[in-house]
């Protein structure tokens, strides 16, 4: 009976620690991380940053895909399908993991359900900006003068962040507008630049160019405080209490990853973010870099999903309109 009983407890002390080391082997082949949208935006940005530093410090290339289409749903629902072994990774956003659940009448994947957060990255400085045409200076004068004039607002397409962010401020607000939704953000901050339509809500790294050129005036950013990139610029809520809508990324794994890998990579990811060149290249394009853990991220998921899924369906707003 001795002997079984230490044997019982080596075999337990064994499987106490292969965890462990599974996770000091991994990773032992190259790594794909799934971006859900075409090439060149700021989230395909931040991926590419993240891959090369994680290729050096975890010997093993680290390959950026993107799989667009859907408004993230298609590459999303690849990862989410994927074995849950670490070498299949998402960056995604709050706008596929919060807002596309309320969005669409049928979905490939839960956005909480379906995926193991490891970090959440970064915050977009997300803007209110108008035409300089305008003749307003504030939040407070835009609101003022659209109560008596006819305006439009422009988005990137139905249910996008740019459409949630101006259905708000009509909410809250009470003033009404006409929205023109577009195939993409380039064309609407285009068309905001000609007049074509007056405001627009958009991430700074599309806006923020034009802001400095003139062609669009800056009243505000839509976060629940000051970006620390724009410290003088106002919020949305200093004038409209309560507003606030913030636009993050994050990075992913499907559902039912072992911890001490998501550990891992959480603490290797948290490095890189915290180098000075990272910082400052992706503050230079309005993204803020952030470090979390992953309790704290999936804590981040689960609130956001509630508050935009239920502003989402509060509003009416639908992806297909």
């Amino acid at each position: 009976m001795p002997s079984f009983r230490r044997f019982f407890r080596g075999a337990l002390a064994a499987l106490a620690i292969m965890p462990a080391l599974a996770a000091a082997a991994y990773p032992d082949k190259p790594i794909t991380l799934v971006v859900p949208w075409a090439a060149g935006g700021s989230t395909d940005i931040l991926a590419r940053l993240l891959s090369q530093h994680l290729t050096t410090s975890l010997g093993q290339s680290v390959i950026v895909e993107n799989r667009s289409g859907a408004s993230g749903n298609i590459g999303s629902s690849y990862v989410a399908r994927s074995k849950p072994d670490g070498y299949t990774l998402l960056i995604g956003s709050m706008s596929t993991h919060t807002m596309n659940q309320a969005l669409y009448a049928t979905m490939p994947f839960d956005g909480v359900k379906d995926f193991t957060p490891i970090a959440e990255l970064a915050l977009v400085t997300n803007t209110m900006v108008v035409n300089p045409a305008l003749p307003v200076k504030n939040v407070a004068e835009f609101i003022d003068y659209a109560k008596t004039h006819t305006l439009a607002y422009a988005s990137a397409g139905a249910g996008s962040t740019n459409h949630l962010s101006a259905a708000m401020f009509e909410k809250a607000t009470g003033i009404k507008m006409t929205h023109v939704p577009y195939r993409g953000g380039a064309p609407a901050v285009l068309d905001t630049v000609a007049d074509r339509t007056q405001l627009l809500f958009s991430a700074g790294t599309q806006t923020l160019p034009h802001v400095n050129s003139g062609k669009l005036r800056l009243l505000a950013v839509t976060e629940d405080k000051r970006s620390p990139l724009l410290p003088d610029v106002p919020t949305v809520g200093e004038t409209v209490p309560g507003y606030e809508l913030a636009v993050w990324y994050g990075a992913f794994g499907p559902a039912g990853m072992d911890p001490a890998v998501v550990d891992k990579l959480n603490k290797e990811i948290n490095r890189i973010l915290a180098l000075p060149e990272v910082r400052k290249q992706m503050g230079d394009i309005g993204v803020q870099v952030l470090q979390t853990t992953p309790a704290q991220f999936a804590e981040v998921l689960r609130r956001d999903a509630d508050k935009y899924g239920k502003l989402v369906r509060e509003l009416g707003i639908r992806a297909e309109d």
